[in-house]
């Protein structure tokens, strides 16, 4: 598989569960905006042969080499994020729960998906749920993690692409960009602000809230958020170079674009 196959091959499952995604796409590909992507984003558990080493090993094959990690104590997650030599190429943030940090009960739940895993399967950034969950699994870790309720239901795949509002043409800031999405009917992520951080922070941040879908769990079927298409605004460093990383505190609050009730 090649690089331009892979990130094509995540758009496709992405956008698979995630309409609205291919709808903003279209939006801004009407206006004239040849849209960029500045990162992709995946969310997986700390545990077994699927956690961020297992979820990274495809996109190192590729060229993309670790830059930072971080940790977000109040959701129990760390995350690292990769750059890629070729800047036309965006960056990949995976994130993973720190299982042993939850509840014996909520534990004992992820170790019954996790041992559903067949033998010899891959942790590939798109293979999606190689588990049953049953909804009261899934409610269960809902009262206790929205994170863990969601990798639960979906599995291993990419939780969100995003824009580079950098490479839009007809777009003076990112609030403009977010005005343009409320009035086509988008709902934006509005924890801790519709824009999360600033200038000075060099990193501006904001999210649609995902939308539900319809999920088949072991007995039964029951509509909840999928996915979420973020966008970003990057600023330069005193150096003159453009900030690459991430804002934890902005990312603590991206994360609640996929909550339930938001």
């Amino acid at each position: 598989m090649t690089t331009p196959e892979l990130l094509a091959a995540l758009w496709a499952d992405y956008t698979a569960i995630t309409p609205q995604a291919a709808r903003i796409h279209a939006l801004l590909a009407a206006r004239g905006e040849r849209v960029q992507n500045d990162h992709v984003a995946l969310r997986t558990f700390g545990a077994g042969d699927i956690g961020i080493d297992a979820m990274a090993r495809t996109f190192e094959a590729h060229g993309w080499a670790l830059r930072d990690r971080y940790r977000f104590d109040d959701k129990k997650l760390i995350a690292r994020y990769w750059q890629h030599p070729d800047p036309s190429l965006p960056k990949v943030f995976i994130s993973e729960l720190c299982v042993a940090e939850l509840s014996g009960g909520a534990q004992q739940i992820i170790a019954g998906l996790l041992a559903q895993i067949p033998a010899g399967f891959a942790a590939l950034p798109w293979a999606g749920r190689p588990w049953q969950i049953r909804i009261a699994e899934y409610e269960a870790l809902l009262a206790e993690s929205e994170y863990a309720a969601w990798v639960g239901a979906f599995g291993l795949r990419v939780n969100h692409f995003t824009v580079a509002a950098n490479a839009l043409a007809t777009f003076p800031d990112l609030a403009a960009l977010d005005a343009f999405l409320v009035e086509h009917g988008f709902r934006l992520n509005e924890a801790g602000g519709a824009i999360k951080g600033s200038r000075a922070e060099h990193l501006e941040q904001s999210s649609t809230r995902a939308e539900p879908i319809a999920v088949d769990f072991a007995d039964g079927t029951r509509a909840i958020p999928s996915c979420y298409y973020e966008f970003a605004k990057r600023y330069p460093l005193p150096s003159g170079e453009l900030f690459h990383g991430f804002v934890p505190a902005s990312a603590d609050k991206i994360f609640e674009s996929t909550d339930v009730n938001k």
